[in-house]
């Protein structure tokens, strides 16, 4: 599903150039449940920004389901984000002034779906989420763990292969926490890849494979067997 090799990315100002990923390698399959972790700085939202085509790459090469992602232009990288990716943010990034329902079937309103389709698709994803009694509420009507769940249900509107989080429990007491990431681990269940970066520990052990960030490089990752996660050093980084 995702294969990306000697990935890097710099920012550049005019006081300062700072390489953020120095030649990351790493290969996750369809239907992989995944969470990417490390300290600030550590490159994984800049990672993730570039699976998520939010952003680009300076060298290396990143294919998503046998496409390269390089030199898109906007309409391209919109057509494999609406084809390919959903989305979950921390902030959930729901718009303020519409309700449940029209948060959730915003992505098809762009994909020129008619108004009563789109709120058909939008209610069954709200009704699977346990919100269908809350559809016509407003954002700030809503809990912190309702608003996750209805962000979710945008994501999962357009039948995304890839499910990517950034920190979707950030903002959620530990009781939410749990609900919100068994919704996850449900999706993934069904087969679609997921991917999570997290700071909380407990947030990684949900998932089966955890990428460990360090300055830019994969440092180390670890893998579930039979519920234990065991240690994968990366050569790579050790041999530095």
């Amino acid at each position: 599903m995702i294969q990306i090799r000697q990935l890097h990315k710099s920012y550049h100002t005019e006081a300062l150039s700072l390489h953020v990923l120095k030649g990351i390698d790493l290969n996750i399959e369809a239907g992989e449940y995944v969470s990417i972790m490390g300290a600030s700085g550590s490159g994984k939202s800049t990672l993730l920004n570039i699976l998520g085509i939010l952003d680009t790459y300076d060298a290396g090469d990143y294919h998503l389901n046998g496409s390269l992602i390089r030199n898109l232009s906007e309409k391209q990288a919109a057509k494999y984000r609406n084809e390919m990716i959903g989305f979950v943010f921390q902030s959930f990034n729901l718009i303020n002034f519409k309700n449940a329902l029209e948060n959730v079937a915003l992505p098809l309103y762009y994909k020129k779906v008619s108004r009563k389709k789109r709120n058909i698709i939008a209610m069954e994803h709200l009704d699977r989420m346990g919100l269908k009694e809350w559809a016509h509420h407003l954002p700030n009507e809503l809990s912190g763990g309702q608003k996750q769940r209805v962000a979710i249900a945008r994501a999962m509107i357009s039948n995304p292969k890839v499910i990517l989080a950034d920190e979707p429990t950030g903002a959620l007491d530990s009781k939410t926490t749990e609900e919100v990431m068994e919704v996850l681990t449900n999706l993934n269940s069904e087969g679609i890849t997921t991917i999570i970066v997290t700071h909380e520990r407990s947030v990684a052990d949900a998932t089966r494979r955890i990428i460990h960030l360090k300055d830019g490089m994969i440092e180390y990752e670890t893998r579930k067997e039979n519920g234990i996660h065991e240690t994968i050093p990366s050569l790579k980084f050790s041999s530095l």
